[in-house]
């Protein structure tokens, strides 16, 4: 990076959602493998991945290639959406107003805006159980308010310094994610993980689910960090560089957490105490490495939380579109989140893993369906061609206040996948007569799609003769 660069891109980042200037535009794709496989590396992953033997039954290999099918496959979304940023220089939930209209966008982003408190308050608990943990003497309530203060901090400063984080991670973590399973692998302590579980159906499809969601998930802000780089960057380039950074960075610690989970079970230990479990079983190393997994968890918050704070800024622009937050917006913003995340954080420790597979569940639902009309849009109908300052206008300017095609096809989206449906809470007729196995998420985009991609395309049709007069 030249010194130009560095002194057009501010230390504490002045820019939330408005668009990125060419001249202010910096980095190379390579930077998205860091900043997705660096991240990755962390608690919250780690118990994700063990629900696929403490939850859904699996025995470990049949939830290692769970895991991976619904990594692959999920990452696919997730890495073309982050294609989009580049191009565009917008977060991810600015351009969908190109898709929904100015104000039927606003349906997405409070979604989106649940979603990331969701996360955080998650990330919050795992990471205050982690640090109490390793440091005698610490409560669990004390380890999330740490946590929280080092996320919010890093929100503070913005874009840059969480890039410079994980490109640190990517190295340290990875290194302890091997340490990691070499130890589980030679300890004695725990017992045989290849000697329980099981192959079944409903195990292996929720697994499945779980990890395309994992990668679906970060549909909705991953191009919040795929702005900045030079328009000129190749979509084809920052695909692959995201793609394999949050593929490796995901499966390798929820095949990790596979495996203590297994163990856990084996040898007859609590196995809803995840990172409990991992603690002692990573012994004498415990300290660093549950140390080190706790850091990409305040680097996973702090993305949580700097999207979270930009899609509310979203929000509230929609009503002032003249309005152009900076940094101090920024910082009180991710106070007030916080200290939402913080209360939930608080309140769902004890029972944690039940709220958060809930939680997972409901947010395949509602995502589903706007990746899909998402990425057809941008491929298949405008072919990433937008008008980018009509983004911030309150009419819409030429993507309108509403998109009704968009926004009943994303409520179609939700209501067909109902019947399909397995949780905890509700298990739909079909769920039910496919013996508990969920293929709800694959009906939503088998569906919408296409219907999408057919409707929008006759009205875009229908603009091109006025367009022209």
């Amino acid at each position: 990076m030249s010194a130009t660069t560095q002194q057009q891109v501010p230390t504490i980042e002045d820019k939330t959602i408005q668009p990125i200037p060419l001249d202010e535009r910096h980095g190379k794709a390579r930077d998205l493998f860091t900043i997705w496989f660096g991240s990755n590396i962390m608690v919250l992953t780690i118990v994700t991945g063990a629900l696929a033997t403490t939850i859904f039954g699996l025995d470990f290999w049949s939830g290692v290639l769970a895991i991976a099918i619904g990594q692959l496959a999920g990452a696919v979304f997730m890495a073309l959406h982050s294609a989009q940023g580049p191009q565009l220089g917008v977060p991810q939930m600015v351009q969908t107003r190109g898709q929904f209209g100015s104000y039927g966008a606003l349906l997405v982003v409070i979604v989106t805006v649940l979603m990331y408190i969701g996360f955080f308050a998650a990330n919050l608990v795992l990471g205050g159980q982690a640090l109490a943990t390793i440091v005698p003497g610490l409560s669990v309530s004390a380890g999330i308010v740490i946590i929280g203060i080092v996320s919010v901090i890093a929100t503070i400063y913005g874009y840059r310094l969480i890039h410079a984080y994980t490109k640190i991670l990517s190295v340290v973590s990875g290194l302890a994610l091997v340490v990691a399973f070499i130890l589980l692998i030679v300890n004695s302590q725990g017992g045989d993980a290849g000697a329980v579980g099981g192959f079944n159906w409903s195990g292996f499809m929720g697994t499945v689910s779980v990890a395309a969601l994992w990668q679906i998930a970060y549909a909705p802000y991953v191009s919040d960090y795929s702005r900045y780089l030079p328009k000129g960057t190749g979509s084809k380039q920052a695909f692959w560089s995201s793609y394999w950074g949050c593929v490796l960075g995901a499966s390798l610690p929820m095949f990790l957490g596979a495996l203590v989970g297994a163990k856990l079970i084996a040898g007859n230990m609590n196995p809803d105490d995840v990172v409990g479990g991992m603690g002692t079983l990573l012994q004498p190393l415990t300290i660093v490495i549950v140390g080190i997994f706790s850091l990409g968890v305040a680097a996973t918050n702090s993305m949580n939380l700097y999207c979270g704070v930009l899609s509310t800024l979203t929000v509230v622009q929609t009503f002032y579109p003249a309005w152009k937050p900076r940094a101090g917006t920024r910082a009180v913003t991710a106070i007030i989140i916080f200290a939402l995340s913080l209360a939930l954080a608080l309140v769902g420790a004890d029972n944690f893993l039940v709220y958060y597979s809930n939680f997972l569940a409901l947010l395949l639902y509602v995502l589903v369906p706007w990746t899909a009309i998402n990425l057809v849009d941008y491929y298949l109908v405008k072919h990433g061609d937008y008008r980018v300052e009509d983004f911030f206008r309150q009419d819409g300017g030429m993507y309108g206040r509403f998109n009704w095609v968009a926004i009943i096809c994303y409520v179609l989206g939700a209501i067909i996948q109902i019947p399909f449906m397995v949780t905890a809470l509700y298990t739909g007729p079909v769920g039910e007569a496919l013996g508990g196995v969920d293929v709800s998420w694959i009906i939503g985009l088998v569906v919408i799609c296409p219907v999408y991609f057919f409707l929008q395309r006759a009205v875009e049709r229908g603009k091109m003769p006025a367009a022209v007069a």
